[in-house]
């Protein structure tokens, strides 16, 4: 008796090339600008399903303690308990757990972010993959930039101050932008 496997779609491991990619946030501060950092120190892998996209994986991984918004006083109070509690918390991840085109062909990753010791569910709209391309040492490379709202308060992250003229110092909405660059592994 014979049976027929069924035929693997082909499928690329790609890692995340960290000298070129950037995962950054922004939060209204004191109710009149955004104030913007970055996390300097981030890995992860995505398996690309390279006949359909939203066959495909990807899980990352963030050092919280890798914070930069260019201001050391401010680095240290999001490092402490007040917000991102990297002695108890030193990693935010993100497992994908689904991908999909909209009715506009946009690129929707979902998945679980994880910060603070809490999971919850977050979308990004996703620009990419590009095409593979070789750099001059030969590396094959592809891009992908994501962008997502979420709520602080929704993962623990709930310190603030009232401000004298009404308001709250720290805004809850905060925009996560990825710029990614991988590396065929």
């Amino acid at each position: 008796m014979t049976t027929l496997a069924t035929p693997q779609a082909p499928t690329a491991t790609w890692t995340i090339d960290p000298v070129h990619s950037v995962a950054e946030f922004k939060v209204k501060h004191m109710m009149i600008s955004n104030v913007k950092g970055q996390f300097t120190s981030l890995n992860g892998a995505l398996t690309l399903d390279e006949t359909d996209v939203t066959r495909s994986r990807i899980e990352a991984t963030i050092d919280a303690t890798s914070i930069h918004t260019r201001d050391p006083q401010r680095d240290a109070h999001l490092k402490s308990p007040d917000f991102f509690d990297v002695e108890r918390f030193p990693t935010l991840s993100f497992t994908s757990t689904r991908i999909t085109r909209d009715a506009n062909g946009e690129l929707k990753v979902t998945g679980d972010l994880t910060m603070h010791g809490v999971t919850r569910p977050v979308t990004f709209m996703v620009d990419g993959p590009t095409a593979a391309h070789k750099d001059p040492w030969g590396n094959v490379k592809i891009g992908a930039s994501a962008i997502a709202v979420i709520q602080r308060k929704d993962f623990g992250l709930t310190w603030n101050a009232a401000l004298e003229t009404g308001g709250l110092l720290v805004g809850d909405d905060v925009t996560i932008t990825l710029d990614i660059q991988f590396a065929r592994a």
